[in-house]
């Protein structure tokens, strides 16, 4: 029996995680916009708010946001760097100015996210979180689909 079937929707997940991706990135886009950041430079801020990191490293974590255009996040540590936010070459780490802009943008972010679970309990956004979770390895163990940077 198809999925479709047993839930009764019109639509299969694969729609909706799009869906769902296409607005958080225009979301999270829009409440940065007025700073001329996107949701990428929020990443790299964020994820070089844990700590100092290569360029290297940073690519591999953020590795799913990447594609055949944008293969690195180094134009946005370039960008970053520029505007007194990051320092280092190979290693990156936040300056003073830089973690004062991470606090602004983070509950400018906190705000976005809010609004995205707005009306789900804690529980439904867990178990929501775990299905995902084990949809993707039901696709990336051996007999899966191959893993995508998508």
């Amino acid at each position: 029996m198809d999925i479709s079937e047993i839930t009764g929707q019109r639509r299969p997940i694969g729609y909706w995680i799009k869906h769902l991706h296409d607005l958080v990135e225009g979301s999270l886009d829009d409440l940065l916009a007025d700073q001329g950041l996107t949701r990428r430079h929020w990443q790299v801020l964020n994820v070089v708010a844990t700590g100092s990191l290569t360029l290297d490293d940073l690519d591999i974590t953020l590795a799913p946001f990447l594609d055949d255009r944008r293969p690195s996040l180094r134009p946005l540590t370039d960008d970053l760097r520029e505007r007194g936010w990051l320092e280092g070459d190979e290693w990156v780490t936040l300056t003073p100015a830089g973690i004062r802009a991470h606090e602004d943008l983070r509950r400018r972010v906190d705000t976005g996210r809010a609004r995205l679970t707005e009306g789900i309990g804690a529980e439904e956004y867990l178990a929501t979180i775990d299905v995902l979770t084990r949809m993707s390895a039901n696709l990336t163990r051996p007999g899966g689909a191959r893993e995508t940077n998508h």
